[in-house]
């Protein structure tokens, strides 16, 4: 099936809008610590907050898509997250700050559920890995947009304050072109499988299986992105505006990985390019925890490089290895899943950086890369012949 241009343009500015505000956290973090007198694992708090909203949001985003649809679920979604980010910059103390937390993540899951949903039923592999770059793209200017505020003006609040502004704009372009997506089907409703409860696909083994592997996997990623800048500024004396960009350029690689992964992916085949992906993350993470300071920033890339076509290609195979007609809800527990690693693996991180020093950082994304590359395995192993 060939895609609308329009619709294929709208789900890019969705997926742009998805990667500003994830990757910002990581470079304000130090200011906003230093701001409200928070400790080092503080980070956490937020992380949950937003995995919870996250969490939510794709337990109900089919419920949600059928009825609204899917161009006023954008709509509302990023004018929700906007609103937060505006609540972040003007908040006068932690707990407000803290507040706004859930609101994004149900804005932002809201948005990742139902395009992902959409587009592993509807969209080749190829486009599905371009959309996940157009979300790296977001990530890769958002913390370049707070490094430059922190530098230019040392605030972090008008870093929030810009993208929040951003978000708005797009939110006002989707409710501009939210009639564009009523004529196309609702997510899994391709008519190849009976459809399926949720219950019912709770009980199929596969579902868990990659459920416990998203969770794995956005844990590895954001762990590396969240932290990164605090680990090179606070413990291997990179100055600040040289680890923002380094990190600015971690997601950046995410996206042109994702790029260039989506013109490779056909030929190679989406099993063997996440196999080999997923090795080459395991040697990234090595360099990023033991390696020397430019080892390391090598290992960084060599990280969001690797990891680029992972989520992307999972996301495009669980029609294939499930069925479309439980895709439809295991989409949505992939995504809650992810956030929830995506909370709880940073959040595991800071808490060992604090007790044992931040050098632990590294020796999470080692052990999540390892375990990533085991359930992977595992997953092939039980892919029928048809499916593979």
């Amino acid at each position: 099936m060939n895609p609308r241009p329009l619709l294929l343009a709208i789900a890019y500015l969705a997926f742009i809008s998805l990667g500003l505000p994830d990757a910002v956290l990581g470079v304000a973090w130090p200011s906003v610590r230093e701001t409200f007198s928070l400790p080092l694992s503080g980070l956490g708090m937020v992380l949950v907050g937003t995995g919870t909203g996250y969490f939510l949001s794709g337990l109900v985003a089919g419920r949600l898509v059928q009825a609204l649809g899917v161009g006023t679920l954008l709509t509302v979604s990023s004018a929700l997250v906007a609103l937060s980010l505006f609540g972040y910059s003007l908040a006068p103390m932690w707990p407000l700050f803290l507040l706004c937390t859930p609101f994004i993540g149900l804005g932002s899951g809201a948005i990742d559920s139902g395009i992902n949903a959409y587009a592993a039923s509807h969209f080749p592999v190829r486009h599905v890995n371009w959309l996940h770059a157009c979300y790296g793209f977001g990530a890769m200017l958002g913390p370049l947009v707070m490094t430059a505020m922190l530098v230019r003006s040392g605030s972090w609040r008008w870093g929030y304050a810009i993208i929040g502004a951003m978000l708005l704009l797009m939110a006002l372009t989707f409710g501009a072109t939210r009639a564009s997506w009523k004529t196309e089907g609702t997510p899994g409703a391709d008519g190849s499988d009976a459809p399926t409860s949720a219950s019912q696909a709770l009980r199929h083994p596969m579902v868990w299986l990659q459920i416990v592997i998203f969770f794995v996997y956005t844990g590895l990623e954001v762990t590396a992105g969240q932290w990164c800048f605090t680990l090179y500024t606070q413990a291997r004396a990179v100055p600040a505006e040289l680890a923002g960009t380094w990190t600015g350029l971690y997601w950046g690689s995410l996206a042109v990985g994702r790029v260039f992964m989506g013109f490779v992916v056909e030929r190679l085949g989406p099993d063997r390019l996440l196999r080999f992906s997923i090795l080459s993350a395991v040697a990234g993470s090595a360099l990023f925890a033991f390696g020397p300071t430019l080892a390391s920033l090598g290992g960084l890339l060599l990280i969001g490089m690797s990891l680029a076509p992972i989520y992307p290609t999972l996301m495009s195979r669980t029609p294939g290895r499930l069925g479309a007609g439980y895709a439809a809800h295991a989409v949505g527990f992939q995504v809650s899943a992810a956030m929830l690693g995506a909370a709880a693996l940073p959040s595991l991180a800071g808490v060992l950086a604090a007790r044992f020093g931040l050098g632990l950082v590294g020796w999470v994304t080692v052990v999540a890369a390892a375990l990533l590359c085991l359930l992977h395995e595992t997953l092939l192993k039980l892919t029928p012949r048809s499916a593979a």
